[in-house]
């Protein structure tokens, strides 16, 4: 009698005991279910799960939610923007050393 994760909650069925959804996303974890719905899908979580290996799968998800995540807060560039603000830092903090060390 354990309560329906997110996804199954937005699905409106019952919540299996072998959901592979449920580990990551538990019935508190709507909004984290919305994001990653929306951006990848429900399919393509579940071919991700299972193409993944055993011990890849929890990294493997929560890459998936980390990168749903940041989409939401910018939906224009996302982890690339990230990427490219961290990238941008390292030059900067490179140069700066290259000036430290002449």
């Amino acid at each position: 009698t354990s309560q329906a994760c997110a996804a199954c909650k937005f699905q409106r069925r019952k919540c299996p005991v072998d959901c592979p959804l449920a580990p990551y996303f538990p019935a508190e974890a709507n909004q984290r279910f919305l994001s990653c719905k929306r951006l990848f899908g429900v399919s393509n979580m579940l071919r991700f799960l299972r193409d993944a290996d055993p011990a890849d799968k929890e990294e493997t998800m929560k890459s998936l939610i980390y990168e749903a995540e940041v989409r939401d807060k910018d939906p224009v560039h996302g982890c690339y923007g990230i990427i490219s603000q961290l990238t941008e830092r390292v030059r900067g903090l490179q140069r700066e050393l290259e000036l430290t060390r002449s």
